[in-house]
Parts: C-alpha cells; sequence; structure tokens
C-alpha cells in the first residue's frame, strides 16, 4: 500500500516537474488534477465537477456551465518532487489558453475517455504539443463506465495520433467491476477497494496471468524495436528487464518516439499514484529541457540554461485581476527571482519592481521570498507585462519567443446599456483584452460601434459575462459575425504608384513597382528583387510596412486580406524628398490599387463538426447539415450510434445546439474545431453586409 501526502519544498531543477492536463472537454481532465491534489495531501477533501466545488474550476462561470474555462495552476509534492500542475480547458474555443500553457509547460498528460478514445478536440491539443515538442503521456480515464474498453481507446490513439502507444497496464475488471490494474513492468496487481484512498499491492491473478504476460511480451518487443540499447539487451537476453524498460520508456518519451499510457477512473480515484510515479519516471524536469533561446539586443541569439546562478529570465504566460491585486504568472527559464527585485521588460525597455511572489493553488496562494529557474510562479507588482513579455535581469536583457495568438473568427458588436456606464465598459474590454490575447476590441470606423472578436460563441458569452458580472455593466449585445477574409485569385505585374507630394517645406516623393500574386497559404509574404541600390533597404522596408498596412481592408467588402505575395521590383527615389514615411505610403496606396485590379475572392471560416446522434435521427441531421452547406467528410455507426463529420461554415454553426437538441429530442451532441478557410459561394457572398 501507498500514500505519499508528505510535503516536499525543492529548488532543484531536477526535482520539479511543469505538466499541462490536456483533453477534450469532459473527458475528466478536472477530477483528474482534483483526485491527484488529493493523492498528494494538497487539499483533504475531493470536490466534484457537477458539485461545483473543485480547486481548478473555481471561477463562477466554470462552475455553473460544468466546463474548465481558464488555465489554472496548482502545485503539489509527490515522492520528493515539486508538481506543477495546469489544468487546461478542453473547449475548442479557449484553445489559445491551451496555446498559452503550453508554451512554457515541459510534460503533458493527455486524458482520454476510455469509451469514446480520441475525440476531435483530444486531437487538436495533441497536435498543438507536438508544435511545442512536448513530452507526453497518456490516462484513458473513465474504465468504470459502461462500454468502456483500453483496446479500443488505444487503437484510436494509434490510429488518429498516429503514434506507438506502449500500453504499461492491464485493467483487472471493466466496467462497473474495474478495480484495479495489473503492473507490467513490475507484473503486480494494483487493487483499490472501496472505500480506500490507496491501492492494495498483490500478486496478478490466476485469471490475468496468461493475458499479462503476453502483453508484457508485446511490450518489450515494442520497446525492442524503437531503442537500440534495448534491443541488444532483448537479443541476448530475449527479455528485458524492468529497469530497462524504464529507462527505455522514458528515453522513447522524451525523443517523442513512443507514448506510455495508463489507465483508470479518476472519479473513483483509481489509478491516480500509478500515474504520479509515471510522471515522476517518463516525463521530463526542466534540467531535461534543451536550453531556451533568445534574442539579445544586438540582434544575436542567445540561450539561458536552467540555472538558479544563470542572469534571471523568465516568460509571462498568463494575467488576471483579483481581489488581491493583478497576478502575472510567469515561467522562469534561468536564474533567480527574488521579491521586491527590478526586472526589465526587454522589448520595451521598461523596468519594474516585484512585490510578491506567489506559489499559485488555483485561486489560493502561497507567498514565497523567490522563485528559481525551472519555477512557474505568479507575482504580484508589475503594472504593464502582458501575456508573451519576457522579464530579464537588466544587466542581461534577452527577449524569447512569445506564445502564437490565434486570430479571431466571431465578431459582436457590444455597447453600454446606459450612456453613462460607456467608460466602464470600455475600461472593461481593455481589462478582458488584456487578459486573454485572443479577445480583439476594436471601433468599426463606418458604424463608431464597438466590435469584440473572439473564438466562438462560446468565448463571447464568457466575456460578455464577465463583463456583466465582473464589471457590473450591463451590456447590448449585437448578433455574431463571423470574420471573412478576401484572397487573390489572380494578380497584377508591374504596377506602377508614384507618392508625391509638395505642399511647402521639404515634400515627399516615392516610386514603386509592385507585382501581386496569390498564395496557397493564408499568409502575406514581401520580397524585393530591385538591384543596383534603386530602392534602399531601408525603404524596401517601409514599402513592405505599407502594404501590411493595406491588408487590412480589401476592396470586396473591407474585409482584412490574405493569402498573397508583393514583389518590389523596381522603384526611383528622389535626393531630398524621399523618406520612408514616403515610401511606406507608397506601399499601402499602390498596394490598394493593385488589389482593386486584381481578380479577389472572399473567404469564410470553416468548422470540421462531429455530429454524435442515434441512428434514427440520422436523416434529419445530415438534411439539416446540407441545408447549412456542410459537406460530410466521414459517417461511422456503431451500437446504435451515428458519428457523423462535416466541414460546415462557421457563420451556419449559429443556434446550431438548440436545433440539434430539437431534431434529436435532446440526444444529439456535437462538437467542433477550426478547419481553415473556404472560399464564399457567389450566391452568399452577394448577400453578405460589408465590414
Amino acid at each position: 500500500m501507498r500514500a505519499n501526502r508528505q510535503p516536499h519544498t525543492t529548488t532543484s531543477a531536477t526535482a520539479v516537474r511543469n505538466l499541462g492536463i490536456l483533453a477534450h472537454v469532459d473527458a475528466g481532465k478536472t477530477t483528474l488534477t482534483e483526485r491527484i491534489l488529493f493523492a498528494t495531501g494538497a487539499i483533504h477533501k475531493r470536490g466534484e465537477v457537477h458539485h461545483g466545488t473543485t480547486v481548478t474550476d473555481y471561477d463562477a462561470q466554470e462552475r455553473d456551465r460544468g466546463i474548465t474555462i481558464f488555465a489554472a495552476a496548482v502545485s503539489c509534492a509527490w515522492g520528493g518532487h515539486r508538481v506543477n500542475l495546469i489544468d487546461t480547458p478542453g473547449h475548442v474555443d479557449f484553445s489559445d489558453e491551451v496555446e498559452r500553457s503550453l508554451r512554457v509547460l515541459d510534460g503533458a498528460v493527455a486524458v482520454f475517455d476510455a469509451v469514446a478514445g480520441v475525440e476531435p478536440q483530444s486531437e487538436t491539443v495533441w497536435r498543438q504539443a507536438d508544435r511545442h515538442g512536448v513530452p507526453r503521456i497518456a490516462f484513458v480515464n473513465k474504465l468504470d463506465r459502461a462500454g468502456a474498453d483500453l483496446d479500443t481507446a488505444v487503437a484510436s490513439i494509434r490510429g488518429r495520433l498516429g503514434v506507438v502507444p506502449l500500453v504499461v497496464q492491464l485493467p483487472i475488471g471493466a466496467e462497473d467491476s474495474f478495480t484495479g490494474v495489473v503492473d507490467l513492468l513490475g507484473m503486480r496487481a494494483l487493487n483499490w477497494q472501496a472505500g480506500s484512498d490507496t491501492y492494495q499491492e498483490g500478486p496478478v491473478p490466476e485469471a490475468l496471468r496468461e493475458e499479462a504476460a503476453g502483453r508484457r511480451r508485446l511490450l518489450e518487443e515494442t520497446v525492442a524495436e524503437l531503442h537500440a540499447d534495448a534491443l541488444e539487451e532483448f537479443c541476448s537476453a530475449s527479455a528485458l528487464t524492468e529497469r530497462t524498460l524504464v529507462r527505455a520508456l522514458r528515453e522513447l518519451t522524451l525523443r517523442g518516439d513512443g507514448v506510455v499510457v495508463l489507465c483508470g477512473s479518476a472519479y473513483r480515484n483509481r489509478g491516480i499514484e500509478p500515474l504520479l510515479d509515471a510522471v515522476l519516471a517518463y516525463l521530463p524536469s526542466p534540467s531535461d529541457m534543451p536550453p531556451v533561446l533568445g534574442q539579445a539586443p544586438d540582434g544575436t541569439e542567445q540561450e539561458r540554461v536552467p540555472d538558479p546562478a544563470e542572469p534571471f529570465a523568465a516568460l509571462a504566460f498568463k494575467v488576471t485581476a483579483t481581489a488581491t491585486g493583478r497576478l502575472t504568472y510567469l515561467r522562469v527559464y534561468a536564474g533567480t527571482l527574488r521579491k521586491g527585485a527590478t526586472v526589465l521588460d526587454a522589448a520595451t525597455g521598461r523596468t519594474e519592481r516585484v512585490g510578491r511572489i506567489l506559489r499559485v493553488q488555483a485561486d489560493r496562494h502561497e507567498e514565497r521570498e523567490e522563485a528559481v529557474a525551472g519555477d512557474i510562479v505568479a507575482v504580484i507588482g508589475l503594472k504593464a507585462a502582458r501575456a508573451g513579455t519576457t522579464l530579464c535581469a537588466p544587466g542581461a536583457p534577452l527577449v524569447l519567443e512569445p506564445p502564437s495568438v490565434a486570430e479571431p473568427v466571431v465578431s459582436v458588436a457590444v455597447e453600454a446599456r446606459r450612456s453613462t456606464d460607456t467608460g466602464r465598459l470600455s475600461a472593461a474590454l481593455a481589462r478582458l483584452a488584456e487578459e486573454d490575447p485572443s479577445l480583439v476590441v476594436r471601433s468599426d470606423a463606418e458604424s463608431g460601434q464597438t466590435v469584440l472578436s473572439g473564438m466562438g460563441e462560446l468565448h463571447l458569452e464568457v466575456a460578455v459575462e464577465k463583463i456583466r458580472s465582473g464589471h457590473g455593466v450591463e451590456v447590448v449585445v449585437g448578433r455574431p459575425q463571423v470574420s471573412y477574409r478576401e484572397t487573390v485569385v489572380r494578380g497584377v505585374s508591374g504596377l506602377v504608384h508614384r507618392h508625391v507630394k509638395q505642399d511647402g517645406g521639404a515634400g515627399q516623393f516615392a516610386h514603386v513597382v509592385l507585382d501581386v500574386e496569390p498564395l496557397d497559404e493564408p499568409c502575406f509574404e514581401f520580397r524585393s528583387t530591385v538591384v543596383g541600390g534603386r530602392v534602399p533597404q531601408e525603404y524596401a522596408r517601409a514599402v513592405e510596412a505599407g502594404c501590411r498596412d493595406a491588408l487590412a481592408e480589401g476592396p470586396l467588402g473591407g474585409f482584412p486580406v490574405t493569402g498573397l505575395r508583393v514583389t518590389l521590383t523596381d522603384g526611383a527615389t528622389h535626393s531630398k524628398d524621399s523618406s520612408e514615411m514616403a515610401f511606406r505610403a507608397a506601399g499601402r496606396f499602390g498596394l490598394r490599387e493593385a488589389l482593386r485590379l486584381s481578380t479577389m475572392e472572399l473567404l469564410e471560416p470553416l468548422a470540421e463538426v462531429t455530429v454524435t446522434v442515434p441512428e434514427d435521427g440520422v436523416g434529419g441531421v445530415l438534411g439539416d447539415l446540407a441545408a447549412r452547406r456542410g459537406r460530410v467528410s466521414a459517417s461511422t455507426a456503431e451500437a446504435g450510434t451515428a458519428v457523423i463529420t462535416a466541414a460546415v461554415p462557421l457563420a451556419e454553426l449559429f443556434g446550431y445546439a438548440s436545433r440539434l437538441r430539437g431534431r434529436t429530442q435532446g440526444r444529439g451532441t456535437f462538437t467542433t474545431r477550426p478547419a481553415g478557410l473556404a472560399p464564399v459561394p457567389a450566391s452568399v457572398a452577394g448577400a453578405l453586409p460589408a465590414r
């Protein structure tokens, strides 16, 4: 029997694990985090999502909706190690929270439903972790559910994620009779008795010995195929020792060549302790990670190793406003941060003073005197730092790569119900955009309306409710509008634009020749092929800046322009009147003219929709998807349930949840994820209002 509830503190980066809990909505991330906190002694009473009593879902909206909306950081101790956990959202509208968390994490536990396997958002967050190079282990949850099957879930991991699953456990019992697991490395049984918080260790049950031996053999063979040292031992001894397996599994995990798979039931508190042991055994510490790279003021690339003696460097990845003040969450990559220290915002050159350093337990805090390399902490006292800000020692400036921010896809117009609240609404919107970079606030030049843009309907609903409840401002919200884009289908070559302005004093002169051509990717590229110094390099950069200015509004409806390459092929300057400002204006007006002469096309965002319905409701759902301009890509049926996958324009999905419930008597569910951009049919484009 094992229970580790002794608190432990350490400053060694090797004794720290920074990991995220990743999964599709309702896979059990928050419940798993709650059970980890309980198993480690960080809390002494288990909370439940359906009761609104969990540590990490502390926001009122999270408790009301029963989902995680904001990434929450918690800390606990296990086996002499400090484990910093971030419970991330599982809903697609809050994927930017996941992105910012993954930017500062060293490892992750991916949670999968034992019935559903890999779900759409599970795949999305997995790909996000791939981009950041975050090593992962997998936990197949909810083995106590009817229809749960470990092998089916593992097959979906292999098939949909394209990885090699390395299953190290075998369930004991199934569904309601699930009581424990067989540890295939130690060939022992771990059983959790009803009402017990810890497991009893014993021999493998007689009925499972043959299957356990076969699965152990399969694990050894798979590891030997992937790991050179393990293969050598396997060839000489025809088997692998437990020690060799653990070492090989760790190295395969760190390299991303395999994914260790464990299983259990977080709700019933089964499988938590072995999962924590696996976190320590297989996931990296900050010391295992390569040095972080940043840019020095002279433009050279520098690196910092996770050593408390190095010059201080940290990345701010989250900002929140609380009753105790403005909290800035930091990942410390190098050096030591002490209470009262002065730090430099490397991008702006501004210095700030750190008032307090806090170890965060969701909405509760524990004050600390210092934070060292490898720590994730929150600080109070910073006034200007935003998510993505690099903080460093004033004597050793360094700019780290910030987390990427997704472009918003849905917008609503907002205004204060009472004119006297207009100023408070502006302040509330500014605070929201500061806390969540994926929320964008702008003022529409034509209508004068304030427009709030985000990642989806739910994202905007949560933001508006936060304005109402958190800031006490009643707001009126317009109908959601999607963020359309314009792109070039056929460009122009050799467009000549001369910018000449003479109104007394120094004039402005710039002469540019531009080629515009389409790109397959939704991005913008600029290049200069001018030779002979006809347009100096600094003026070419000004032309690029002007072109980027012109991308804000396209000729079709004033929507942003993407998917094009602009080439500066020629130009001319004036000895006195040419300047960067003049060439920036030439780039802006020249590209606007080129776009008016090009063949343009309107693009709309698509969503991949996965609908799960009873078989008798398939016909109605397919008809409704077709009416919404959806293109069905897959349809499968199993045990009386059909799963339909379709690409649907985001503009057609407003109100789909209530329509689906009505067509299926409340039995249908659906999930979405972004699926890129597609041309808008001419019949639809003609009816769209200009931006």
